[in-house]
């Protein structure tokens, strides 16, 4: 009976203890953010840092992105065991940048806002694998240089205990993910290598209570033998490592240059190299499949080529796209100027997605390697003086004006190639006509000259604005009367480049003035022999966006003749007098008012192009000016669009 009570007695006691343990291990987790994902970075002087930071690495670096301090430098304001925003140096204030720079940069480009990324650094440049290891270093460092014995000091001569130490305080904030290491310059073409990294490895999962299959190990090749490196025959034993550590995965150098010693990575060479660890890691928590999946949820872009599953839109209005590159090393998506990178699963299929983007139409391109390219799944657009993608984030109802409509009778829009005797070559003009124009062969139709704006060609409005729907749903309606529109390059589809030894005015209007002669001495003259149109200057109209705008203002207004209304959509008149310009057209307001029979100018409420003090200006003249925002959009073609939608109703109406 007492030996009974004795292992009741002790049984009761291991219960207590275990709940005890346990009590204490639920202290230790809170505060434990599972958001906040740590990561070990360990090696010699590539993980060190051993390129001098430029000025584009100490900028942009995102808060989400931290770096813990292992020691203390009292110059530097550092604190042990310290957080701070990860701007380089990382390793210590006398170091350069390592991998681990952009590895964390990309990761937070890609993991959800609402992650943050730390990494913990421990580095001694020279260093064999055994500075690491807890049973070889105090011998190891014993042998080594006084430069190495300084570099380990740091760490009070144990860079593994302050690394485990510091990993200790930051797995109280957030979780452990992985371990980054590059090393093996010390220790090249030794076969015994592999097995003594992976006792590093498992030391360090032991001694803080991980599992590998949690953190997996991450590990960068030398300099490659063919960019010049030194130890590259060391790569073959990397690239092997997975047959001693099954977690480890191995991170190519492969193009990233070295400086010119044979060891050590520029600063471009450790961009690329940390991109890549970072890349590796985010497919191994899935984000690539995370981001189709993701996609899914979403719609095929307009825009795509039928057959394709890219570009997409979600209901936030982000974009993802997708672009098979297995050789690229870096993918970018780029729209109307800003960058965001894309990600490569293992399959060699990148993936990017965009912040919200506002309604209507973006250009993009892909940027691979630096050179940019055109998404070969989606529609090719003339923009920005070249062949670029184009995106339409729908509007959704609103939209509907510029979208085919069931029941609507659709005009056509053809190409005509005609030859101008003013220039001796053969153009290219684009012209609308109404549905009705093919089954009333005795109706002739006034006209509107409809220019795009600088960088782009005939094609634009057709294409980009949908100007041939927009027209085709108002007629419909009986909004606006059927029209013949005839849209022409402009001569403004390279970039404007002042001429040297011109003024900026005499510069600005010399650009596209070309295209003043042709309009009026080849153009009208082809369109009224070849279509039925009406030829007094009560049935001619033109109108334009930006540049097309600053044509349209200078050909109507020197031919009032010929022309009787004129619109500008974000017009780009600059410096313009309206008291004197084109001698005077405006000081007499009641004549200039008999002889116009409808002016308009619009722009959108986020640009700033000065439309609206032009029209004040003019107002204030006496002038008869209809003046049109578009809420929200900038020097865009939702905004054009928009201005067209206005502007054609009051065309042609007695």
């Amino acid at each position: 009976m007492k030996r009974l009570k004795l292992i009741i007695s002790m049984l009761l006691l291991m219960i207590l203890h275990v709940s005890a343990s346990s009590a204490d291990q639920t202290v230790l987790s809170v505060g434990v953010d599972p958001n906040f994902q740590i990561y070990l970075c360990l090696g010699q002087s590539n993980m060190e840092g051993n390129a001098t930071p430029e000025a584009c690495d100490r900028v942009g670096v995102n808060p989400r992105f931290v770096s813990m301090n292992v020691f203390d430098d009292e110059k530097a304001g550092w604190h042990k065991f310290q957080w701070r925003t990860a701007v380089p140096p990382l390793v210590a204030p006398q170091t350069g940048l390592t991998p681990a720079d952009y590895f964390g940069r990309r990761m937070v480009d890609f993991l959800p806002e609402e992650v943050r990324v730390g990494v913990v650094m421990a580095a001694v440049g020279g260093a064999s694998i055994d500075l690491f290891d807890k049973r070889l270093y105090s011998d190891y460092l014993k042998k080594q240089p006084d430069w190495m014995k300084n570099f380990a000091r740091r760490y009070d001569g144990n860079p593994y205990a302050c690394l485990i130490a510091a990993a200790r305080e930051a797995m109280k904030q957030g979780v452990i993910k992985g371990i980054l290491f590059h090393q093996g310059e010390t220790n090249t073409a030794d076969p015994t290598w592999p097995a003594r990294v992976k006792t590093v490895y498992d030391d360090i999962l032991a001694d803080l209570g991980l599992q590998a299959v949690d953190v997996p190990l991450l590990m960068g090749e030398v300099v490659q033998t063919d960019q010049g490196g030194h130890c590259g025959s060391h790569n073959a034993i990397i690239d092997d490592i997975a047959k001693t550590i099954p977690t480890a995965h191995v991170i190519s150098s492969k193009d990233c240059p070295q400086r010119g010693d044979g060891l050590h990575f520029t600063a471009e060479g450790y961009r690329i190299l940390g991109k890549r660890y970072a890349d590796v890691m985010l497919q191994l928590l899935g984000a690539p499949k995370q981001m189709h999946a993701s996609a899914k949820k979403g719609s095929l872009a307009e825009n795509a080529i039928e057959g394709n599953e890219f570009p997409r839109i979600d209901a936030q209005h982000r974009a993802y796209f997708r672009l098979h590159a297995p050789e690229a090393r870096d993918v970018k998506v780029d729209i109307c100027g800003k960058k965001y990178p894309m990600l490569r699963d293992s399959n060699g299929e990148w993936y990017g997605v965009t912040d919200p983007l506002v309604v209507g139409f973006h250009y993009y391109v892909f940027n691979v390697d630096g050179v940019s390219v055109t998404d070969p799944a989606c529609d090719t657009y003339f923009g920005c003086h070249r062949l670029m993608s184009g995106l339409d984030v729908p509007e959704g109802d609103e939209g509907n004006y510029y979208h085919p409509q069931q029941g609507v009778a659709q005009g056509q829009v053809r190409s005509c190639t005609y030859f101008a005797a003013s220039q001796g070559k053969f153009r290219r003009a684009m012209v609308y006509t109404p549905a009705e124009y093919e089954r009333n062969k005795s109706k002739r139709y006034p006209v509107l000259y409809l220019q795009h704006g600088m960088g782009e060609d005939e094609t634009g409005w057709s294409h980009q604005g949908h100007m041939n729907h927009i027209l085709d749903n108002l007629i419909a309606t009986g909004e606006c009367v059927p029209m013949i529109v005839v849209m022409e390059s402009g001569d403004v589809k390279a970039p404007f480049v002042p001429k040297r030894g011109a003024t900026p005015d005499a510069s600005r209007n010399g650009y596209g003035a070309s295209f003043y002669q042709v309009l009026n001495d080849d153009l009208i003259p082809m369109i009224d022999k070849t279509f039925r149109t009406k030829t007094d200057r009560e049935s001619r109209a033109m109108a334009g966006l930006s540049w097309g705008g600053f044509q349209s203002f200078n050909t109507v207004l020197t031919h009032l003749d010929r022309f009787a209304y004129l619109g500008t959509f974000s017009g780009a008149i600059f410096g313009v007098d309206v008291k004197t310009c084109h001698n005077g057209v405006f000081a007499d307001a009641d004549r200039f008012n008999k002889q116009m029979k409808y002016m308009f100018m619009g722009c959108g409420t986020e640009e700033n192009f000065g439309t609206g003090k032009m029209v004040n200006d003019l107002k204030a003249l006496g002038i008869n000016v209809t003046y049109y925002e578009s809420k929200g959009t900038a020097h865009e073609w939702l905004t054009w669009r928009r201005c067209l939608r206005q502007f054609v109703p009051h065309l042609f109406k007695k």
